[in-house]
């Protein structure tokens, strides 16, 4: 029931159609019984100070931020997390009395599927294809939880301006995708972060599945499909994979607590995920 209590969270971006943000946070909300309604706003580019301003104006709680805002939003707030400052990007914003603060839940909602598999990332190394903001929240991730990092990207220059920027975060370099294999060989985990294999040019795979073995964990940071091309050549093979839908569903159970100081447990977590991949399968 909305009353004259009900606080609005919601998502900002262009496109924001095909977002599962309303789907995921509406069931949350509804089965903690949370009295907060979450909405999708398209929001373009010229439009994002005005949206900003809306949120103060109208005390919305909370917003997630997603393309092509992630960057561009983050000298419009009004203070960021060591996390948001780190990676260049925000995902989260909190609404703190009219204070703006620029939070980054992609690098918690990367880790935790690691961590409920015991997957050890300390002292590991890992290999992460593609340079954009994913990237670098993966990265960041990874440094902090104590792996050793090569970044590998089509284009070098990128890999390497992402690797110098994260380099006082821990042990980090940058490839071009001809070194893939023998990093990938020295590698305890692989991750996609980049949109290839995703729908609707789900064909794709951004490695050779004769690079994939057992004792290699393939991590998938693209959700639809649920499972990609990849994830299918790596199961295969032997390796232990994990689809871009759990970061996606945990990196949003982050935000839902930030903004409401709500806790969400695991059961409650992975009827979340069940829920959002049948929607995703229509």
């Amino acid at each position: 029931m909305t009353d004259s209590r009900t606080r609005l969270l919601g998502l900002i971006g262009d496109p924001v159609e095909h977002s599962l943000s309303p789907h995921l946070h509406s069931f949350l909300l509804e089965r903690a019984g949370l009295n907060y309604r979450y909405l999708a706003f398209r929001v373009s580019r010229d439009a994002l100070g005005d949206a900003l301003a809306g949120m103060r104006a109208l005390g919305i709680r909370g917003l997630n931020v997603t393309i092509p805002h992630k960057e561009a939003v983050v000298p419009l707030l009004d203070r960021l997390s060591p996390e948001a400052e780190a990676i260049g990007a925000v995902n989260v914003i909190v609404n703190e009395d009219g204070t703006l603060v620029g939070a980054n839940t992609d690098t918690w909602g990367f880790l935790k599927p690691l961590e409920i598999r015991g997957i050890p990332v300390r002292g590991g190394r890992a290999v992460v294809v593609g340079a954009g903001g994913a990237a670098a929240a993966v990265a960041y991730a990874l440094l902090s939880a104590g792996a050793e990092v090569a970044i590998v990207n089509r284009t070098p220059e990128r890999a390497r301006e992402l690797a110098r920027r994260l380099s006082r975060f821990g042990p980090v370099g940058a490839a071009p995708v001809e070194a893939l294999p023998g990093l990938v060989r020295e590698a305890g985990l692989l991750v996609n972060a980049t949109p290839v294999g995703m729908w609707p040019r789900t064909e794709g795979s951004p490695v050779h599945p004769s690079l994939l073995r057992e004792g290699l964990t393939v991590y998938d940071l693209v959700y639809n499909p649920p499972e990609t091309r990849l994830l299918g050549e790596a199961r295969a093979r032997g390796c232990a994979v994990i689809g871009g839908l759990e970061m996606l569903v945990w990196q949003g159970v982050r935000a839902l607590e930030i903004w409401t100081g709500a806790r969400f447990g695991e059961e409650e977590v992975l009827a979340a995920m069940k829920h959002v991949e049948g929607v995703l399968r229509g």
